[in-house]
């Protein structure tokens, strides 16, 4: 168990330098008028979440998911693993499940984005 937690550390903090990389690059690339940092970062974690989970499988190499999937794309981006558990759910045939899961934390995530700002604002004055 401490060495699958040191895999995760190890990818996350490699996940997040290139996180900080993504968006000052986005930034400098196009400038602060829209999010591209992020918009580029949930993108390629997505595409990135959905190829090596089958190509770690693919090649017996699914030990290396806590350092790549939970640590490097968790670091990087957690949408990837909202949008890959998203589509394994539809792929399961739960496509009711699968809607609501991201109807659900889409607008949850909003409203928790929200209600975060509205506490800050009433403790901060």
């Amino acid at each position: 168990m401490i060495r699958t937690l040191a895999e995760v550390a190890l990818g996350g903090a490699l996940g997040a330098a290139a996180r900080y990389l993504t968006q000052w690059g986005a930034l400098r690339i196009a400038g602060s008028g829209w999010p591209w940092g992020t918009l580029a970062a949930n993108l390629a974690g997505s595409f990135l979440a959905g190829f090596l989970l089958l190509w770690l499988a693919g090649r017996g190499l699914t030990g290396l998911s806590p350092l790549l999937m939970a640590g490097l794309l968790g670091g990087y981006t957690t949408f990837s693993a909202f949008a890959l558990e998203a589509v394994l759910l539809w792929q399961r045939g739960m496509a009711g499940a699968a809607a609501l899961y991201v109807a659900g934390s889409v607008g949850l995530a909003l409203a928790a984005v929200g209600a975060g700002m509205a506490a800050a604002r009433a403790v901060l004055g």
